[in-house]
């Protein structure tokens, strides 16, 4: 994992293509050993969950170029690599683990992050009528150690739910995911994957509430 570490602080530095092409054969290098890191981690989940039952790592690892057509932006690659882990894949729009790899930045993730308008509107509708069970979710100790919810809001309660709703600050995300940072070091050593299954596995929970709703949108 050090030399993924070393790889991508390299690239921080001369992200353009004339030296990535030189330096190929060391991402290749560095790409099959995050490749066999996710896919002993979705073993070690699948034990326990079906989420990600039959899925491989390259189902679930982003590329590391960069679309720069519409963004500001033109920097060719990314800084980091990630791996979004739930049945059908990185771009499934189920609730699923993330695991991010960057530098000074690394984080353990999952949630539906950026839902089309009518799954968002379901999950704050689902979030309301089970406010109970979803706060008893995200403010569990042994979670909220960890995770909490982040991302953009509203700045309103947004309609049709009442201004006065008690749990009103839950209503007014424009998506639900939970973040955890870790440092560097959480990756490295012999029992890394099982550090990570074992915290990336606390938001088992969260995943099957928000997971509910997206079956029940997704099949109507």
């Amino acid at each position: 994992m050090q030399e993924i570490f070393r790889f991508l602080e390299a690239l921080r530095e001369n992200n353009d293509r004339d030296w990535f092409h030189a330096n190929k054969e060391w991402y290749l290098r560095i790409k099959a050993e995050h490749e066999a890191f996710i896919n002993r981690v979705i073993a070690a989940l699948a034990v326990v969950e079906p989420e990600v039952e039959g899925l491989e790592a390259k189902d679930c690892i982003f590329r590391i170029y960069r679309d720069t057509r519409f963004s500001p932006n033109k920097q060719p690659y990314k800084t980091h690599i990630g791996a979004y882990m739930v049945r059908g894949g990185k771009k499934s729009p189920r609730s699923g683990y993330y695991v991010h790899i960057e530098p000074g930045n690394c984080l353990l993730a999952g949630g539906v992050w950026c839902p089309e308008p009518s799954l968002l509107k379901a999950l704050r509708q689902d979030v309301y009528d089970n406010i109970d069970e979803f706060t008893g979710i995200v403010r569990d100790k042994e979670f909220a150690k960890y995770y909490r919810l982040d991302g953009e809001k509203l700045k309103k309660v947004p309609a049709p739910f009442p201004k006065d709703f008690p749990e009103a600050e839950m209503l007014k995300f424009k998506a639900y995911t939970v973040t955890h940072g870790v440092p560097d070091a959480f990756f490295e050593g012999e029992d890394a994957v099982e550090r990570v299954v074992d915290r990336l596995l606390l938001m088992k929970p969260f995943h099957r509430f928000l997971n509910y709703t997206v079956e029940e949108t997704w099949n109507n």
